[in-house]
């Protein structure tokens, strides 16, 4: 039965192919349209992925929450210390390295010029953590850090912006009243996943971006990162964070913790609900035209059957039963929708490697959008050429002979 129906539906289709063309045409445009966004929306997310793991090393974020301390006057309390850095790494066992971060955004001049940048104070950890490299030149020594140097490390950015094409290793800027001699420059990185630049900054020694940009208590850090041992070690190290600050700032139990912490895969989680959501949405307005696409399908087997009443009279008049009719027109249905979901499913993969190479994305399309928009062509032919077809074999034989 079902081979004696698809190929009366070839045949139908075979004489109204400028219809058949018009109706596929709907649903071609609806699974290109979900195969182009959801290999947009993976590939995107995929370089967002990478970009975040190429920033750090199995990292942890930990900075200072302000909370309301009890006591005859009630005042707000949450800092952290290169104290408690040196804590963490001494006594947990999943932390690898640990470093400070200060940072601010300031101006930096060298002769006539006068360049608005990010300015970072840190120690020599923070390079391993972050996985930043020195390009040319060389960066301070635990000495510069003990004695509060007034070296510096440019990013590419700056250095183009203060200094052109000169080499600027071994020049002097200055930093709002103190002079800076530049020690090195670091390896480009370009923009990040969130959108900033990496290279636009300025990196020197913690103590001395505290005695001399940003005046602070000694051992004062906005931030302290981390890196644990391994990516299996993550959590653990973060509970160890946790266990150890809470002790070091006496925080009584249930009571709530003055400072926040974030790890790299929880970035990643984060940005991934993220993309997520979007690919989600972007399909669910390609799926609308594949729900116009379906109803163009269902008026066509309306006009179809509507066109061949006596044909179905004849074939009903020699033996056909209901089942028979509701099951010829069910199956031209899902063969037009089939053909238009095969045909989207080619363009909408050419689409998406074109669109990825134009763009330098590694796109490709998705096996999961192909194997939802066949599913999606069979759904869409068997909803919306039931009616049509039910109409068919609900036909009174006598009547649709009747029809000229």
């Amino acid at each position: 039965m079902i081979l004696g129906a698809f190929r009366l539906a070839l045949g139908a289709i075979a004489r109204n192919t400028t219809r058949a063309v018009l109706t596929v045409l709907g649903i071609l445009i609806g699974i290109t349209a979900v195969i182009i966004v959801a290999a947009l929306a993976d590939s995107t997310s995929s370089a967002v992925a990478t970009s975040i793991d190429s920033m750090a090393s199995n990292a942890l974020y930990v900075w200072p929450q302000p909370v309301q301390a009890s006591g005859a006057k009630s005042k707000f309390v949450g800092r952290l210390t290169e104290n408690d850095l040196h804590a963490i790494t001494r006594e947990a066992v999943s932390i690898e390295n640990g470093a400070p971060f200060l940072d601010t955004a300031g101006q930096v001049v060298y002769g006539d010029k006068n360049v608005a940048t990010y300015i970072v104070g840190t120690t020599l950890a923070y390079y391993q953590i972050r996985r930043f490299t020195i390009a040319r030149g060389e960066n301070w020594t635990e000495n510069d850090e003990l004695l509060k140097t007034k070296v510096c490390v440019l990013g590419q950015t700056v250095a183009t912006n203060l200094f052109g094409t000169e080499d600027p290793i071994g020049h002097t800027i200055r930093i709002g009243r103190s002079p800076y001699r530049v020690i090195g420059l670091l390896t480009p990185r370009g923009s990040s996943s969130f959108g900033d630049d990496q290279d636009d900054r300025l990196m020197m020694p913690a103590g001395s971006f505290r005695a001399r940009v940003v005046h602070m208590p000694p051992g004062r850090a906005d931030q302290l990162m981390f890196s644990a041992s391994s990516p299996e070690t993550v959590e653990r190290a973060k509970s160890q964070i946790s266990s150890i600050l809470r002790q070091r700032h006496h925080i009584a139990p249930g009571s709530k913790d003055d400072f926040q912490m974030r790890t790299q895969a929880e970035m990643r989680e984060t940005t991934d609900l993220i993309f997520g959501t979007l690919s989600l949405l972007g399909i669910a307005v390609a799926g609308i035209s594949l729900l116009v696409g379906g109803v163009g399908v269902m008026n066509i087997m309306l006009v179809s059957v509507a066109e061949r009443t006596r044909e179905i009279g004849i074939r009903m008049s020699i033996g056909a039963r209901e089942r028979d009719i509701l099951v010829q027109f069910l199956v031209e249905a899902v063969v037009l929708t089939l053909i238009g979901g095969v045909l989207g499913i080619v363009v909408g993969s050419v689409g998406a490697i074109g669109i990825g190479r134009a763009l330098d994305l590694q796109m490709a399309p998705s096996p999961k959008a192909i194997a939802v928009a066949v599913a999606t062509s069979l759904l869409i032919g068997t909803a919306f050429g039931f009616l049509p077809a039910w109409r068919a074999a609900k036909l009174d034989p006598i009547a649709a002979l009747r029809v000229e």
